[in-house]
């Protein structure tokens, strides 16, 4: 047994010296208290922009990249790992600002760092409200570590991608390993999408946190301790950012920033989207794409699943049940139908068969090794290997194999299986001991096992396709879909939430895994509408289909053998509905297009959480989202309201953050400026205080999804087409909800491109922001400023919409006063035009102008 002593013990030392030496290591004792701090002075080392620290064989770096952005570095025995990153942008990453130094720490313009001499890192705002605390220093196992924060009772974290479950993560835990998970459920984990990043909401106040590292990661929001926070990785660096808000849009902004925005998606990819595992043959995708166009339901997209394939095997085309392919897409392209097809990763081992892909992958040496050869792994077409994406080179070679697909006019590509997927079990994956061999600007040339490269591979795979396109066709915007990716694969394609299966309760996990992976940087996702797996009833596929017209990417997809998902399925009353809903996307398409561009420059998702909007809606500033399961924000103004339980036919309450609101399909204003009782669904009690308002009770019907518009927004909108290719016949709506006060803002913008080019970079785009106010005599004024860019946009007349306004008498009219053509500033003449009345409101019909249009709409007999 081994023992140990104390330095007075009896066996340690003789009894007549103990009084001495025990007086003596008590006074080294105070000295060595006292140096202390001299001692971490001493260790803290100040740089312009930050700090470094060792203490004993660990080195921590905190860097500030700008006033609200911090980067945090650890690492042993004083070897700094390789910087370079597969997510952060270069140019983010290289940033840097001055920094004010002090004692421990140092501190921005927006934050104050301190670190404790073992290397606990704290930080806080400039009012001390503390945002992240280190629980314990880093701790390190061989190549493992892991970090251990403070979490408190009233921190919220939101984001890590597709992950099932709650919109909240605290109390849960998730791996970080892309998986091929079929029929994944509400508790599976993992799935397929590795994106380390969350943004935490502590009283209303918003942090990001990214830990910058592609093995398999853990997160811990407190299932092993409530009050701590902790991730962890086997391998890789200890590498992570710190992006301060205090909102959560702030956030958001500064994630893409990091990472990369969205990019601008075609026009056509925001359009219902008709798919299936598989439509079989030629003659089959003809008959939906006729069926689409002769019951005038709106649709911009085909889908073409494997079996479009000779044998499953990758960029080929079956002849006998797709003759003439580049004729099909032609035929569909009059139909102002785009085509889709999966192009999978897995190359078929064919040597000497004469199929392309594989003869000249093998001549580039473009394939994932395994003890020095090609590694050969089973997926759909059988044995296969795989293209080794963290070579520059195998991604243009790879992108070079969309040639002929492009030249015939295919409009879009579908990379699936990317995990990578392979059909071994129980792993389902390439083995972990795999070669790669990454050769990448900005990285140091060097071999990589695929334990280090699996949660990147699907991200690089989409990263080639999109670039092969882009080489192919430089000035239209590619259109990838990806089923795997990572931090930072936004850039490069479209995402959607996998294998989900016909159940309501995977129609109500929708709405949190979209939200999720907005929160993530993935703004353009979708799930498969009416579910993948499985057959949905009648009802379910209605509920569905209305609910994704309000989601960003709104595909329907089946599994093969399932029963029929398109919109006639179920007979006209379900297809009148379903119609119906796709239409109402449509006529919203010019404010969904406005969303998605502004998306594309910060970061902000199309669909959000209520507190991305309201951060501070409740009293204690909790998520209002944690009361209002199933709702979320279409854009900056619309809010959708679908049950939490939508399969239910109990009416349920609509929590609508605090101000006014108008209902978007009646006109109605509903006024929640009052406090709001807190109330639990169980208890059937509407005998409110009287400072409170009463819940607000949804009864649910099959046809009808509670859809609300915040006062003070202006929301574009165009007349009904088939496609987003048609030019739509009428004027632009302008609808305009009065915000509920003079003092109240109200305003809304409009964006328009060529949907499809890179022209909008070149000035070639068209964008118009309006704004509204109550006068004093209580008229509505609305301006509709100058607009700018060079493009010329499809109408000639706009019709102003006012919701809810309530004139002093019946008859309502408006006076135009029209801008300087040149300046855009002061009035010419003032011309009174007639005021309609709609169920909706009173409408106004204005000729377009390239000047400052000011509209007031006034009582014609005014009372007052």
């Amino acid at each position: 047994m081994r023992r140990t002593f104390a330095v007075d013990s009896p066996a340690f030392m003789p009894a007549s010296l103990r009084p001495a030496i025990r007086a003596a290591v008590l006074a080294a004792s105070a000295l060595l208290l006292a140096a202390l701090p001299a001692l971490s002075q001493q260790a803290l080392r100040h740089t312009p922009s930050g700090i470094e620290q060792t203490a004993g064989s660990i080195t921590l770096s905190v860097q500030a990249l700008r006033a609200d952005v911090l980067r945090v570095r650890i690492y042993p025995e004083n070897t700094q790992p390789e910087d370079a990153s597969w997510a952060v942008l270069p140019e983010s990453r290289a940033a840097r600002v001055p920094v004010t130094p002090e004692e421990a720490g140092f501190s921005t313009p927006a934050l104050r760092v301190t670190v404790t001499a073992d290397q606990r890192l704290t930080v806080a705002d400039l009012a001390g409200n503390v945002l992240t605390q280190d629980a314990a220093p880093a701790a390190f196992h061989g190549s493992a570590f892991r970090i251990t924060k403070v979490q408190s009772p009233e921190d919220h974290y939101f984001g890590l991608g597709d992950k099932p479950g709650p919109l909240d993560r605290a109390g849960e835990a998730f791996a970080m390993w892309n998986t091929d998970s079929y029929g994944w459920q509400e508790s599976t984990d993992p799935i397929y999408k590795s994106v380390p990043f969350f943004l935490q909401m502590r009283q209303g106040r918003a942090l990001g946190v990214f830990l910058d590292n592609t093995y398999r990661t853990f997160f811990d929001f407190g299932r092993e301790l409530p009050d701590r926070l902790a991730f962890s990785a086997p391998n890789g660096p200890l590498d992570y950012y710190l992006l301060y808000g205090p909102d959560p849009k702030a956030v958001l902004r500064t994630w893409a920033w990091l990472t990369g925005p969205t990019p601008l998606p075609p026009l056509w990819s925001l359009g219902f989207q008709q798919s299936r595992y598989s439509y079989m043959s030629r003659k089959e995708t003809e008959e939906v794409a006729a069926r689409l166009r002769a019951d005038r339901i709106p649709a911009d997209a085909l889908w073409l699943d494997i079996d479009y394939q000779y044998k499953n095997r990758p960029f080929t085309i079956d002849p006998d049940r797709f003759p003439d392919f580049p004729g099909l897409v032609h035929e569909l392209s009059d139909e102002n139908l785009h085509l889709i097809t999966i192009t999978d990763l897995h190359i078929p081992h064919l040597p000497d068969q004469n199929y392309a892909p594989y003869d000249t992958g093998k001549a580039g040496d473009n394939f994932v090794k395994r003890n020095g050869q090609d590694y050969i792994g089973p997926v759909w077409p059988g044995p296969s290997v795989f293209p080794d994406f963290t070579r520059q080179q195998t991604r243009a070679w790879w992108g070079t194999l969309y040639k002929d697909f492009a030249a015939d006019g295919v409009s879009g590509f579908w990379n699936d299986m990317n995990e990578p997927a392979v059909f071994v079990y129980p792993g389902k994956t390439m083995p972990l001991d795999a070669t790669h061999r990454i050769d990448e600007p900005g990285f140091s040339p060097r071999a990589a096992l695929h334990a280090e490269i699996h949660n990147i591979y699907g991200m690089e795979n989409s990263r080639a396709t999109h670039d092969g396109i882009l080489a192919l066709r430089p000035n239209e915007r590619p259109f990838v879909m990806t089923r795997a990716s990572f931090a930072g694969g936004q850039r490069y394609a479209v995402t959607w939430t996998g294998d989900n299966s016909s159940t309501w309760n995977h129609l109500r996990q929708t709405t949190p895994q979209l939200l999720n992976l907005g929160l993530s940087g993935f703004s353009l996702a979708g799930a498969d509408v009416g579910g993948f797996a499985g057959s949905p009833s009648p009802d379910l596929l209605t509920r569905w289909l209305m609910l994704a017209a309000f989601q960003p990417i709104d595909r329907d997809h089946a599994v093969k053998g399932s029963r029929p998902h398109e919109p006639w399925a179920d007979g006209p009353e379900h297809e009148a509905i379903r119609r119906r809903y796709i239409e109402e996307r449509y006529k919203l398409m010019p404010y969904l297009y406005t969303a998605a561009e502004e998306t594309s420059r910060d970061g902000v998702p199309i669909i959000r959480p209520l507190f991305v909007e309201f951060p501070h809606a409740t009293a204690d500033n909790h998520p209002l989202d944690l009361d209002a399961p199933g709702e979320f924000m279409f854009g900056p103004d619309i809010l959708v309201a679908d049950s939490p339980s939508p399969e239910e036919v109990a009416p349920y309450e609509v929590h609508l953050p605090p101000g006014l609101w108008y209902s978007y399909w009646t006109g109605s204003a509903i006024d929640r400026r009052a406090p709001i009782a807190a109330r639990d669904n169980e208890i059937h009690d509407n005998n409110a205080p009287a400072a409170t308002l009463p819940p607000l009770m949804v009864q649910p019907k099959l046809d009808e999804l509670p859809i609300y518009v915040r006062a003070g927004a202006i929301v574009p909108m165009q007349p009904v087409t088939e496609s987003t290719t048609e030019t739509p016949s009428g004027p632009l709506t302008v609808r305009v909800f009065p915000p509920a006060s003079a003092s109240d803002s109200c305003s809304g913008s409009l964006y328009l491109d060529d949907g499809h080019s890179y022209d909008f970079a070149r000035g070639d785009s068209f964008r118009q922001h309006f704004t509204c106010s109550i006068a004093a005599d209580g008229s509505l004024q609305v301006e509709m400023e100058k607009p700018e860019g060079r493009f010329a946009p499809w109408w000639k007349e706009i019709r102003v919409e006012a919701i809810g306004f309530a004139p002093q008498s019946s008859a309502v009219k408006g006076v135009i006063d029209s801008g300087g053509a040149d300046s855009g500033e002061g009035t010419v003449g003032g011309s009174s035009v007639e005021a309609e009345r709609t169920k909706l409101g009173w409408t106004v019909a204005v000729k377009a102008s390239t000047a400052t249009l000011r509209l007031t709409l006034s009582s014609s007999n005014p009372t007052h």
